[in-house]
């Protein structure tokens, strides 16, 4: 049998960003950054890039680079690089961010992928990504930071609901979060929050090829461990961290 996408799961095509990020919230976020002019620009965590590849398109003569350890997202960065007339503008490398030297550099997004900046082997500590943040960023720079929050405390049902062995120190709330960001040597200069919608769009999104590929590929081979993942990702937000778990969008200043 002919090996084609068709015959395997599909992954994440029905996301423009890998995150509760709407196009309204990035066009203000990129024109932020724009407006400083940054000539050098890395991505942490950056999957395929999109935010990336629009600041650079946002700022002309400005060369970014994208980390992640995914190889297949990092692919499909140098695809959209390429069709955009940026491939010798931008880099995508497989690597870890874990002590990285890519840096200091004018602006650093960081969406989602803090603890790419954190020992593995040790809890997830915003503290210690945002003092990194501060050691790669230029003065004068900027570092727009997407990181998990508690909107409130949740409730024991709802941390059953969640993943295996959550928690309330798995995350601040945004008070606290935000007051880490000044203690690591930022000015907020601009805070705000992913709205229910656009939270809606991206765990929809998140499993919409997918779903529809179950839906014609019930007898596959892999029907069945794709469903039974599907399903458990689906239960941990409608089940789980849906109203509970927030994402805030930081846009900090380094001090001094």
């Amino acid at each position: 049998m002919t090996d084609t996408y068709e015959d395997h799961p599909p992954r994440l095509g029905s996301l423009t960003f890998h995150g509760p990020l709407s196009e309204a919230r990035a066009t203000r976020m990129i024109e932020r950054i724009a407006a400083n002019a940054p000539a050098t620009v890395l991505d942490i965590g950056s999957g395929w890039g999109e935010l990336l590849l629009r600041v650079l398109e946002a700022a002309p003569g400005s060369t970014g680079v994208g980390i992640d350890i995914n190889a297949e997202d990092l692919a499909r960065g140098r695809v959209l690089a390429k069709e955009r007339g940026l491939a010798d503008r931008v880099e995508f490398v497989e690597e870890s961010a874990l002590g990285t030297t890519r840096g200091p550099v004018d602006a650093i997004l960081c969406l989602g992928s803090s603890q790419a900046l954190c020992d593995p082997e040790q809890p997830h500590d915003p503290a210690v990504a945002l003092r990194e943040l501060r050691r790669l960023v230029k003065p004068g720079g900027r570092v727009v930071l997407g990181e998990g929050f508690w909107q409130r405390k949740p409730t024991p049902e709802e941390f059953a609901g969640m993943w295996p062995g959550a928690h309330e120190g798995d995350h601040l709330l945004l008070g606290p979060l935000v007051d880490l960001a000044i203690e690591a040597g930022f000015r907020p200069a601009w805070i705000e929050t992913a709205s229910a919608e656009e939270w809606e769009e991206f765990e929809s999104g998140y499993r919409h090829d997918t779903e529809t590929w179950l839906a014609a590929h019930a007898d596959h081979p892999l029907a069945d461990e794709t469903r039974e993942r599907v399903d458990r990702q689906r239960s941990t937000w409608l089940n789980g961290y849906r109203n509970v778990l927030g994402m805030a969008y930081l846009t900090l200043v380094p001090v001094g």
